[in-house]
């Protein structure tokens, strides 16, 4: 198997597999036994559509409360067509550019199956879009979670017909104009094909994938800043002791003391004895309170993984059975209740990091007050804290959940909603606030960590204190923290943990 491209078919796909399709920008290719899956249940509607006059919806009747409108067989193209155009409601924001490439990579793997009923040349146009690069511009705002995804998976799938707008060489333009530059024709959908493309949930599985991929580099940063931010408040290493948490054998736990006690393995701060009896709870509960976002995305990821090798869209075809069958696969449930959990589980990781650096500009332990010489002259670390806490605020607020909301919707033929589309944009939001908290508390913990000079901390913090102090320098005196700011956020989002 080339390391270049992903082979997408009816076999499992795994994390590390997403990971590699962005982190090495590698190709698609759908399987040959994928291709003749496709190939065979297309072949199976085209015989059941020219043999039978029984009704089967979205093939050859009308979409959701107009599901008893029966569609002339003449029609048909015009009708998924149609479909595609009148869905295209999106409103809002654009959706970034790596969440696009993972919509059309999960619903290409959705397809893969052969239980939708496309054609294999909208299938390899699809391929072809994410592999030259053509990619569709589409909107935040319009999916209710149930349906699928149908305004964003809409806008995702004009280009197909040769109408919408796409992103190709870094800029925006209409989608007729890339088709031409590749001499690729509109496909003509057939029937079922609108309906498969726009059913499914491939708007919320791509945000959900984004956003596990960066919770997972968020969670090991954590962990780092925190150990730093640990001995630069000159804590006791007794509550990372191995037999406290074996006795409450959370595995999150469990490994995040396990994490805290390797990366202060050697630290002569850690060494040396202690004047206090405890520490306060944003350093005492590290293990407790990071362990438990670190179980609950095991879990979510287990969630989408799952439903990233599913078949979503609606009704599905059962060539082997003979069968056409109508359900629900579309509906985001599973999705949105876990999405909905990851925001409040990451919303933790920062409202956690923000108590310690509250602490850690409190002039307590030795450091002076605002981590500054001079306070009072000088401001010093004051202010990003006010950041800091705005930010765990705004989180508190983006979690409620999305998943207990529900607005009844085509005249109420789809009286119940996941809302897992605005879980999943709102998700992002959390996790994107979380790093920037975390950013806050690695220039404060850097920051204190000079004050307990000339002890240092673990050979393999210092090595990360280094690294940080090669892109922001120590703060004399007061200047622009924004800047300092952006580059801490910069610096937590390079591969740098990663590489570890």
């Amino acid at each position: 198997m080339s390391y270049n491209y992903l082979p997408l078919d009816k076999n499992h796909t795994d994390f590390q597999q997403v990971k590699n399709l962005l982190l090495h920008d590698q190709l698609l290719s759908i399987t040959f036994d994928a291709h003749h899956r496709i190939s065979q249940c297309r072949n199976y509607l085209d015989e059941k559509m020219k043999n039978s006059e029984a009704l089967f919806y979205g093939i050859n009747t009308g979409f959701g409360f107009l599901q008893n409108v029966q569609i002339d067989k003449a029609q048909l193209t015009a009708l998924q067509s149609n479909l595609i155009k009148s869905h295209a409601c999106g409103m809002g924001e654009e959706v970034p550019l790596d969440i696009v490439k993972l919509m059309i990579a999960l619903k290409i793997k959705s397809l893969s199956y052969g239980h939708s009923g496309v054609h294999t040349d909208t299938v390899e146009r699809l391929m072809d879009m994410y592999n030259n690069d053509v990619l569709p511009v589409i909107y935040t705002q319009g999916s209710l979670g149930a349906s699928g995804d149908l305004a964003p998976l809409s806008h995702l799938s004009l280009p197909l017909l040769g109408l919408g707008e796409v992103y190709h060489d870094g800029k925006k333009i209409p989608a007729a104009e890339a088709l031409k530059k590749f001499d690729w024709k509109p496909i003509e959908l057939k029937s079922k094909e609108g309906l498969a493309l726009i059913n499914g949930t491939q708007f919320m599985t791509a945000y959900g994938m984004h956003n596990l991929i960066q919770c997972e580099r968020l969670i090991t940063w954590a962990n780092i800043i925190s150990a730093i931010s640990y001995d630069a408040f000159d804590c006791s290493v007794e509550p990372l002791h191995e037999s406290i948490h074996a006795i409450r054998a959370h595995s999150g736990q469990v490994s995040t003391a396990a994490t805290l006690r390797r990366l202060l393995a050697g630290s002569e701060i850690a060494a040396k004895k202690k004047d206090q009896v405890q520490d306060p709870y944003s350093f005492r509960c590290i293990p407790q309170v990071h362990g438990a976002t670190s179980d609950s995305f095991n879990y979510i990821c287990s969630v989408f993984i799952k439903e990233i090798n599913s078949v979503t869209d609606n009704p599905n075809i059962f060539p082997d059975e003979d069968l056409i069958v109508s359900g629900g696969n579309f509906h985001g449930q599973p999705l949105a209740i876990t999405l909905d959990f990851l925001s409040i589980a990451m919303s933790e990781l920062a409202s956690i990091s923000e108590r310690r650096t509250y602490q850690l500009i409190g002039g307590q332990r030795g450091l002076p007050t605002f981590l500054v010489s001079d306070p009072g002259l000088n401001s010093g670390l004051m202010i990003p804290q006010y950041t800091a806490a705005g930010i765990v605020s705004e989180n508190k607020q983006l979690c409620t959940p999305a998943s207990v909301d529900s607005v009844p919707s085509s005249n109420n033929q789809e009286d119940h909603v996941s809302m897992g589309a605005n879980a999943a944009t709102k998700c992002k939001r959390v996790i994107d606030n979380v790093e920037k908290v975390l950013a806050i508390e690695l220039l404060t913990a850097v920051q204190a960590l000079e004050f307990r000079r000339p002890l240092k901390t673990s050979p393999e913090l210092e090595e990360i204190v280094a690294a940080f102090r090669a892109v922001v320098s120590f703060n004399e005196a007061d200047r622009i923290l924004h800047d300092d700011m952006l580059k801490a956020v910069a610096f937590i989002k390079k591969s740098y943990v990663t590489q570890k």
